[in-house]
């Protein structure tokens, strides 16, 4: 199993349910749509939260671009339905309860390993990875990486 997805490598192939429990698999959009894949901690946290919204808020400048956007956590699509719901999320969040995804992504731990790390991936078009960004602190941040990326 690849793990530690950098800029070069192209997009793995996994498929994930989402929180209206259909199996979505990103990689079959290689070659017609850019993707920004987002790894969380959890729902309902406040830094993931506040994540979650700022997505929110720019999505529209992500679909000016046709750009697929993907939360992925290891929360089950239930909670996934309830958080997107609670906070009109227009976008899809993706349930890895056995971190397999994030293993393959080799999203590290943060926080003393105490917590799932917090890491954002920005495939083109051609499902080539262009940027990451890792930080576990500065939630918003991953947005305006994002759209730099897609620049």
């Amino acid at each position: 199993m690849k793990s530690h997805i950098k800029p070069g490598d192209l997009l793995p192939s996994f498929s994930l349910l989402n929180q209206r429990g259909e199996w979505i698999s990103p990689a079959n959009y290689a070659g017609t749509k850019a993707m920004v894949l987002y790894f969380y901690p959890m729902d309902d946290t406040p830094g993931c939260t506040t994540e979650a919204c700022a997505f929110r808020d720019h999505f529209q400048q992500f679909l000016d671009q046709d750009v697929m956007v993907f939360g992925i956590s290891a929360d089950s699509t239930e909670k996934h339905r309830d958080f997107a719901s609670r906070y009109q999320l227009s976008f899809d969040l993706l349930s890895d309860p056995d971190n397999k995804v994030r293993k393959l992504f080799g999203v590290p731990k943060s926080m003393f390993g105490l917590l799932p790390g917090r890491v954002t991936y920005v495939f083109n078009k051609t499902g080539e990875c262009v940027h990451v960004f890792s930080s576990q602190l500065y939630v918003k941040q991953h947005v305006v990486e994002a759209l730099a990326a897609l620049r």
